[in-house]
């Protein structure tokens, strides 16, 4: 992970009493600062928890009750379920399964868990970026939500992409880090490139961008709205499914 284009990490959540340190995505204001080690002074922007001096910044493990989920206290389409041994993890340890879904994933490994951090077992410990692991099977549920929701016309923000760019390729950003008018996004941020003839978008030349990363120092995955519920939808199927 770079260290110069930070613009918001992980949210922390509210500490309250034990056993459980919970790890919560946390933000922080635009600086050239290294994610692990780099003391953190700058002001915060409004409505963003900023924690001065706080020298490990993506994770927060504050001692949290004993719980098995809760949301993320700024993201409120992003959950944390506390999922026992074995994980993807380790074989002994329990570990946070990430997902978009309101309800439990359907197991530990189930294609609709987003990715997993480590739970750790004491406040000595903190869990950094470099601990989130990602779920290679959301990742091709997300490309599909994508092409579906791009053949479907179903994102407004994309339509009018095309409609501007009238011919060309187009980048399918990630909305955590849109890039300035007329940019080109980092390869962490750009989700795949797709053709545009006549400002319609040729879905069957959709190409999901090797670089991509679930997880990056802005945070995980956001989708642009159509793109975001049609997701929603996919995942709510495939856990169906897989409880069956």
């Amino acid at each position: 992970m770079r260290p110069t284009r930070l613009r918001s990490i992980l949210q922390c959540a509210a500490s309250r009493s034990r056993p459980n340190p919970v790890p919560v995505l946390r933000r922080l204001p635009l600086r050239p600062l290294s994610v692990l080690g780099v003391p953190i002074s700058q002001k915060s922007r409004p409505g963003r928890c900023t924690p001065p001096n706080h020298r490990h910044a993506p994770f927060s493990t504050k001692p949290q009750p004993q719980t098995t989920s809760f949301p993320d206290p700024v993201r409120p389409d992003l959950f944390y379920y506390l999922v026992d041994p074995p994980t993807p993890l380790s074989r002994d340890q329990p570990a946070y399964a990430l997902s978009f879904l309101p309800s439990p994933p359907p197991s530990p490994d189930s294609s609709t868990v987003i990715g997993w951090l480590p739970a750790a077992a004491s406040e000595a410990q903190e869990a950094g970026l470099n601990d989130f692991v990602e779920n290679p099977k959301f990742r091709e549920i997300l490309h599909q939500a994508i092409q579906d929701g791009l053949r479907d016309a179903v994102d407004e923000i994309q339509i009018n992409g095309a409609l501007q760019l009238q011919q060309g390729w187009m980048h399918i950003h990630d909305d955590r880090n849109i890039p300035p008018l007329g940019r080109i996004g980092d390869p962490d941020d750009i989700l795949a490139t797709v053709l545009v003839q006549d400002s319609q978008i040729i879905v069957e030349t959709y190409q999901p961008m090797p670089a991509y990363r679930l997880c990056t120092s802005d945070g995980l995955t956001q989708l642009t709205p159509g793109l975001a519920q049609r997701l929603q939808t996919l995942l709510a199927e495939r856990a169906d499914s897989e409880k069956q």
